[in-house]
């Protein structure tokens, strides 16, 4: 508002005004609020993320509206905006506003009288070793910076990310920096240790502390993931990875960082004054279905740049919106609900809009549309790729092909078949019929085979799992080389994370990696997962936050009672885990039928 108004009475665009204004006479020549050729040509690659994929290139699209951010500029431009704000009294050039003007600027606004602490009319004002610091922090896809200076000593720091969500790590170098520069201007000693690290989680301590801890003000949620220990709020928020300095548990990633916990055995206190005590809640039984009328809403929406989760969490519906911020919604009728009274979002609602189906074909949130995206197989059935060449002439090109030479000394094949060692394990063999991603039949036999340590393993998890009502049910385990290069070569580029690569070789080839899935004992039905078996899409890894906490649940009790028997989950796929002697056995590719003892 306040830069249309601006626009109005200077009759003029914004970002013109502001550039001939400010930006010119500040010498800011590689600075502005539109993407000018010269200035896109120099643009940094920046790099989105998510919490269960990869870094991604951040879209290149004018993002935002200006004058509300959106400024392109460089460290140096940023330090000639910063040092114009030490250019005061009477007769200074470089100045674009008057002393008065600074100074209303950095007194803090809605503040009790007195206070020299809060946000002003576009700075955060604090104070650092008595002196008063400002500062301003921006953050668009792909990029985090932070602005920090002392206006009365002279000295400030610019630290700018080309990583989205990293306000927190630009932040704590601008403090460092400060810190260094103020002791250096004094004469005092420099802190020795500035950016003071944490250290990792033992992924055993981890695993001990997973579940939900309660305390007076709120709880937690700990979960151990690919080794390291990972918080979310209950109330909703960021998740972010917890290290450990001494005995305190600190927030450190990305996102944030400072203490959270103190951590003693198996007790946790915590909260600001890290005195606040935690009792955790253990009842070790499957969260309940979610509300019928949920189902249709749970799913992705939006674009590449920007999904938009709608997930179940604790009873209650949630929206996982720009990657990192999880909200519990209020619920206002069937197809409307509100983001809560605190975040980003106060204030705003979501609206679904659903189809002949009852799915919702696509939400307006916080008055943006987003549609629903089509991922895998939401709609059931199996998910299907069409081969980029014939089955029959990748079967051709296979099985005259040979696996690639290996070095070193291997164990001899000690291939068994799975269920003579177990009958009650279950087969759901999809290459033995055409129900798999290519619709061809692969194996002549539903069998499933392993190297005998990882069968015996096997066992030994689904003995555990019927502790809790549940079977393992087998999709394939031992696969010739010949059929993972017909997969390999029938997959676009585009997928082939979701299978191997036959120059290296698949575990499936070594007989030492297993695809799986559970079922319920007493019925013999398979037990619903946030994604299918063998679906080429992000619900398959096995972090994806969306789907129901029921269908998270048994996603992570499979995980957890695999691993504790020597298995470790492919990153791609939750169904896919990988036995720990892998490396022992050679690249087979033998039929079934050609299997010793089979």
């Amino acid at each position: 508002m306040v830069g249309y108004a601006l626009e109005v009475v200077q009759g003029e665009p914004f970002a013109d005004y502001v550039k001939g204004a400010v930006l010119e006479p500040l010498g800011m020549a590689h600075s502005a609020f539109t993407p000018e050729p010269e200035i896109v040509d120099d643009l940094a690659a920046a790099w989105m993320w998510g919490f269960d994929r990869a870094d991604f290139p951040a879209p290149t699209f004018e993002l935002g509206m200006a004058p509300a951010g959106s400024m392109y500029s460089t460290v140096l431009d940023l330090a000639r905006f910063m040092s114009a704000m030490f250019r005061r009294g009477e007769g200074v050039s470089g100045r674009v506003l008057q002393d008065s003007t600074l100074e209303a600027m950095w007194e803090p606004q809605f503040a009790e009288p007195g206070a020299t602490t809060g946000y002003g009319l576009g700075f955060s004002l604090d104070e650092f070793h008595g002196r008063r610091r400002l500062g301003h922090g921006g953050a668009i896809y792909g990029f985090s910076t932070e602005l920090s200076f002392l206006p009365d000593d002279g000295l400030g720091v610019v630290v700018v990310s080309a990583v989205d969500g990293t306000n927190s790590v630009v932040g704590r170098i601008a403090d460092a920096a400060l810190e260094l520069m103020y002791a250096a201007r004094n004469g005092e000693p420099l802190p020795q240790d500035p950016l003071r690290g944490t250290d990792p989680v033992d992924p055993d301590v981890a695993r001990q502390l997973e579940g939900i801890w309660e305390g007076e003000e709120g709880g937690f949620e700990l979960d151990e993931r690919n080794g390291a220990l990972v918080m979310t709020p209950l109330r909703g928020g960021a998740t972010v990875e917890l290290r450990v300095r001494g005995d305190t548990l600190m927030a450190d990633d990305r996102l944030a960082f400072g203490p959270v916990f103190v951590h003693e055995r198996d007790r946790l206190t915590g909260g600001p004054n890290l005195a606040r005590p935690l009792s955790r809640r253990t009842d070790g039984r499957p969260p309940p279905p979610a509300p019928a009328h949920w189902r249709g809403l749970i799913g992705e929406y939006g674009w590449d740049h920007n999904v938009l989760y709608i997930l179940e969490r604790e009873g209650r519906l949630h929206a996982l919106i720009e990657w990192f911020f999880l909200y519990p919604l209020e619920e206002i009728s069937r197809d409307v609900y509100a983001f809560p009274d605190w975040g980003l979002y106060h204030g705003e609602r979501l609206v679904f809009q659903r189809g002949v189906d009852d799915r919702a074909t696509g939400v307006v949130a916080a008055s943006v549309d987003f549609d629903r995206r089509e991922v895998g197989t939401e709609a059931g059935g199996t998910f299907r790729i069409e081969p980029v060449r014939p089955v029959s002439e990748l079967r051709e090109e296979a099985l005259a092909a040979s696996p690639p030479e290996e070095e070193g000394d291997f164990r001899g094949s000690e291939l068994v078949e799975v269920v003579t060692l177990e009958p009650s394990i279950q087969l759901d063999v999809r290459y033995a019929t055409t129900n798999n991603f290519m619709s061809s039949v692969f194996y002549d036999e539903p069998r499933v085979f392993l190297q005998r340590p990882a069968a015996e393993a096997l066992v030994r998890a689904h003995r555990t799992l019927a502790q809790d009502g549940l079977g393992l049910l087998l999709h394939d385990g031992y696969r010739p080389w010949y059929v993972t290069k017909m997969f390999w070569d029938a997959t676009p580029e585009s997928e082939k994370i979701f299978v191997a690569n036959p120059a290296n070789g698949s575990r499936h080839n070594r007989g030492a990696a297993i695809d799986l899935s559970l079922y319920d004992l007493e019925t013999g039905e398979p037990m619903g997962m946030v994604g299918t078996y063998d679906e080429f899409s992000p619900r398959s890894f096995p972090d994806y936050p969306g789907g129901t906490s029921r269908q998270r649940w048994y996603r992570e009790r499979l995980r957890r009672v695999m691993e504790a028997e020597g298995f470790t989950v492919y990153e791609a796929e939750w169904w896919h885990f990988d036995h720990d002697e892998w490396r022992e056995y050679r690249i087979q590719n033998v039929t079934f039928d050609q299997v010793e003892g089979g």
